[in-house]
């Protein structure tokens, strides 16, 4: 749900101000009835909004896989003046948010849409939509440090959900290691917090996977859209729906 003034405005209807003083006039109507409240809001997907009669242009529903570079602020504006998503987005004309977040020194995959229903089903901690990462760490963990990662790790926030975990690459020299960590929660640097945890701090983390859509040979700085079949997959990881055929996917993204 959004404000209608912004709705209006975002659709190229008029500035934000003239957008107000249509409303104000009661020439904007949604689903029928005339509004006339500044504060009043609408879904800009589901409902039907008219000025003077006629109705406003329709948004179309768009997804993104991008490559998020290592940084890349996970935002589409920063006051700071540092590199976002919107750097990379050329092309794009709709308004499109990323889902979830990747932090500053982080990479790999990020989704972006304008789908906010579908977005926040693939947040929202009980829906359980798996999250892939390749943890670069200091040192080797022992099989039991991983072990602890499966079964929970105590953070200053609660215990995090059992997660999967695996070596990926180890350092003959036992300098570092690669572990292969699957989460299906969505807290602040969690995968970094948790590896604190097991006193092997991360020095790169990348992202694969994210509900059954991997990262592939897409190149860092680049982004494409959505095939129906990803597109399928992400609503279904949204109902928590397993896919087989994703989860071994995301193994060989990892080999």
């Amino acid at each position: 749900m959004e404000r209608l003034q912004k709705i209006l405005a975002n659709a190229g209807v008029a500035s934000r101000r003239k957008c107000e003083e249509l409303i104000r006039e009661g020439k904007v109507a949604v689903n029928d009835k005339v509004v006339t409240e500044l504060g009043a809001k609408a879904d800009p997907y589901q409902d039907v909004i008219t000025v003077s009669g006629r109705p406003i242009r329709r948004e179309q529903k768009l997804y993104l896989l991008f490559h998020k570079p290592k940084g890349v602020i996970t935002t589409m504006d920063d006051p700071k003046g540092r590199s976002t998503v919107r750097d990379y987005l050329k092309g794009i004309k709709e308004r499109v948010y990323p889902v979830g977040r990747l932090d500053y020194d982080s990479e790999g995959l990020l989704l972006l849409t304008n789908d906010g229903d579908l977005a926040h089903k693939l947040t929202h901690p009980k829906h359980h939509v798996p999250k892939t990462y390749l943890a670069t760490v200091e040192r080797v963990p022992h099989g039991n440090d991983l072990e602890k990662l499966k079964k929970g790790i105590k953070l200053e926030d609660g215990m995090t959900a059992p997660a999967e975990a695996e070596y990926h690459d180890v350092d003959p020299d036992g300098k570092f290691a690669t572990i292969s960590i699957t989460i299906r929660e969505g807290r602040n640097r969690q995968v970094r917090r948790m590896f604190d945890a097991i006193h092997h701090p991360v020095t790169r983390l990348k992202r694969i996977s994210f509900g059954g859509i991997t990262l592939g040979g897409l190149q860092r700085g680049k982004y494409r859209k959505l095939n129906a079949e990803e597109i399928r997959k992400l609503r279904d990881a949204a109902e928590g729906i397993v896919d087989d055929a994703s989860a071994e996917d995301s193994h060989d993204e990892a080999e």
